[in-house]
């Protein structure tokens, strides 16, 4: 918890005037007055405080960390150190990935405050936007450029043993947030917790077969010890459809809090599992003037594109530097076009296992245990909620379970499309 000697104290619309003044770094963006100001708190409720700050010269946004989680109060405290690997993710990122990572203007670690672009309209958070049918035709592009870029760059495939170590180093001191994963994605949902819910009583013998199902608690043993060991590259560590705001030409990745050196599968998984989750949700949101077919087409084809794209960029990346200063693969032992291939064939089909995995992991979190997605949780007729969720869970405990029998993105999609029928 935050005593008031380490300079921390919680802004409100007031003293955040007060700071912006005396921060030239963020004044400057405002075009150096701060008369006319407009402020508004836009945080979800779970973690932090949002502000919005828009003056006639400029705009950014203000994000606060607080010592707790905001929706459940000081009985569940949080660090707000989180806030530093946030900016920190947030840099490393951008210089990786520039195009599709907001900008960050000033960072105040005794405040656990981060100062940054703001993403003005019509940017809307990802979600938002598939629960309302809209489709983003450079979103498949835009996501595998991030992910090929922020991975790679971070992983021993382009950075020494030296380098590497050094960073995962920095990252361990997220443990808070990673706990927090390991306990909502890899537990929670495998037995009795409180924080559990689903749709009742529609879901409760759901919720109750996958507590007792001991072929995928043995798979969620293997996916949890892969997050927890596996530091492969710097991570998102959150990378669902609502850490994502785009238009029909941008897209923005934001909210790395949970950032830290672990398995690429991870972001890879929580982003294409919660398209799945988007597209299951689909019927829910359909009616007489549009029955969504047409739209679920299109998500299944962001799906496919996402993971072939994201291949085609890794594997360029690859190529590129297989001279460079990664550790990995030394060119000695691997520079042979037959070898490399082979190395290359081997790790995309592993990484595409992993990616399944969690994204099962992921799925099944979202339906049985704490923190749904508003996908489901907008659809107002709890019986057709359920129905949709049922789907969605079916196939994600299948996915985990027989992930390692895919070997292309394509038949996943075909797999989807099968239990939707």
């Amino acid at each position: 918890m935050s005593t008031a000697d380490d300079g921390f104290r919680p802004l409100d619309e007031n003293s955040l005037v007060e700071y912006i003044k005396a921060t030239p770094s963020l004044l400057a963006k405002l075009g150096g007055a701060v008369d006319n100001l407009i402020i508004k708190e836009v945080g979800d409720g779970n973690l932090n405080f949002v502000y919005i700050v828009v003056a006639p010269a400029g705009s950014l946004v203000i994000k606060q960390a607080l010592p707790y989680i905001r929706c459940i109060g000081e009985s569940w405290p949080m660090t707000k150190e989180r806030a530093y690997f946030e900016a920190t993710a947030l840099r490393a990122h951008g210089r990786l990935c520039p195009a599709h990572v907001p900008e960050v203007y000033h960072f105040d670690r005794s405040m656990s405050l981060i100062g940054m672009r703001y993403l003005e309209p019509p940017h809307i958070i990802l979600r938002k936007g598939l629960i309302a049918g809209v489709e983003y035709p450079l979103l498949a592009e835009h996501m595998a450029e991030y992910m090929s870029k922020t991975l790679f760059y971070t992983s021993l495939l382009y950075t020494t043993t030296t380098e590497h170590k050094r960073a995962v180093a920095e990252f361990c001191g997220n443990v808070e947030l990673c706990r927090l994963t390991e306990q909502v994605v890899f537990s929670d949902p495998y037995k009795v917790s409180q924080y559990n819910r689903w749709t009742s009583p529609y879901l409760d013998r759901d919720a109750e077969a996958v507590r007792e199902d001991n072929v995928l608690k043995l798979e969620v043993a293997q996916l949890k010890s892969m997050f927890c060991e596996r530091a492969q590259a710097l991570i998102h560590g959150d990378l669902h459809t609502g850490s994502v705001m785009v238009t029909q030409e941008s897209t923005q990745v934001i909210d790395p809090e949970f950032a830290f050196y672990g398995p690429m599968g991870f972001d890879i998984g929580a982003f294409l599992g919660n398209l799945i989750l988007a597209f299951f949700a689909q019927a829910g949101h359909a009616n007489e003037g549009n029955d969504r077919k047409a739209y679920k087409k299109w998500i299944l084809r962001t799906i496919e594109e996402t993971w072939n794209l994201f291949y085609k960029k890794f594997v360029a990346l690859w190529n590129e530097n297989k001279d460079g200063p990664g550790e990995a693969y030394l060119p000695p032992i691997y520079n042979h076009s037959e070898v490399l291939q082979l190395v290359q064939t081997k790790y995309m089909e592993n990484l595409l296992h992993d990616s399944l995995g969690f994204g099962a992991a992921k799925m099944i979190r979202r339906i049985v245990g704490v923190a749904h997605v508003e996908d489901f949780e907008s659809i107002s007729d709890a019986s057709k909620r359920a129905e949709c969720e049922r789907k969605a869970l079916n196939f994600a405990k299948m996915l985990m379970k027989e992930r390692r029998k895919f070997t292309s993105v394509t038949e996943v999609v075909s797999a989807i499309q099968e239990v939707d029928s």
